[in-house]
């Protein structure tokens, strides 16, 4: 209860308006890994799908009582926010959301990380703050910027491939752009495969929910010199 009123007191200090474009992010303490393995990362994925909503849901319950079923089949009640894409990284997170009404992001926030971090320090039998504080936030009022933050959001998996993949990119592009798309910790295959279960691409400029456009917007900063 103390991580969660912690949360919400610090959430309350940043406004979010309706129907604007929002980089939110955070990472592990002290840089530490956020994600140990595929579990952790499926378990962050369901709860990115489950808080987004009125009310409160308990995954671990959820899942105890809805074994066999699918969590993402899970009927929620008003989503909290609409996600226009998102990625996960061992050691942090990176959301592009919109909100779709007051305080949805401070709800939507506070349920995601409190969640995950109760569920990781359980399993690790650790206690304290997992998160490197309150998730920072970013508004992305203009449109140039707000492509940036899609390819830079979806780009991001490109560093595990090769840490030093801008100064390589002339001669690896085939295998970073490979190794992006079939990255399973973000929303590029949402977007490729045209079927969105986490994100929302409605609520976003058309140019984030043509599967031809995403695909030539994201590969086109691979040859960009000053990409993300």
């Amino acid at each position: 209860m103390i991580i969660l009123e912690y949360y919400r007191y610090m959430q309350r200090k940043v406004a979010h308006i309706e129907g604007e474009f929002y980089h939110l992010y955070n990472r592990g303490v002290d840089k530490r890994k956020i994600f140990n393995s595929p579990s952790d990362y499926k378990r962050f994925l369901m709860l990115l799908y489950l808080s987004n909503g009125e009310g409160d849901v308990h995954l671990s319950n959820l899942l105890k009582t809805n074994a066999g079923t699918s969590i993402f089949d899970y009927e929620r009640v008003q989503p909290l926010v609409a996600i226009g894409a998102f990625c996960l990284m061992p050691n942090h997170f990176h959301l592009l959301i919109s909100p779709l009404h007051k305080d949805g992001v401070a709800k939507f926030m506070s349920k995601l990380q409190t969640g995950y971090s109760m569920y990781f320090n359980k399993k690790n039998e650790r206690t304290g703050s997992l998160f490197q504080g309150p998730y920072k936030s970013e508004h992305a009022g203009e449109d140039t910027y707000l492509k940036y933050l899609f390819s830079y959001i979806h780009l991001n998996p490109a560093k595990l491939k090769d840490p030093n993949w801008k100064i390589n990119r002339a001669t690896n592009q085939k295998a970073i752009q490979a190794f992006v798309e079939k990255y399973p910790y973000s929303s590029y295959q949402e977007y490729l495969s045209a079927r969105p279960v986490i994100t929302n691409p409605s609520v976003f400029p058309n140019y984030l929910s043509n599967k031809k456009e995403v695909r030539s917007h994201i590969t086109d900063w691979l040859y960009i010199k000053d990409s993300p």
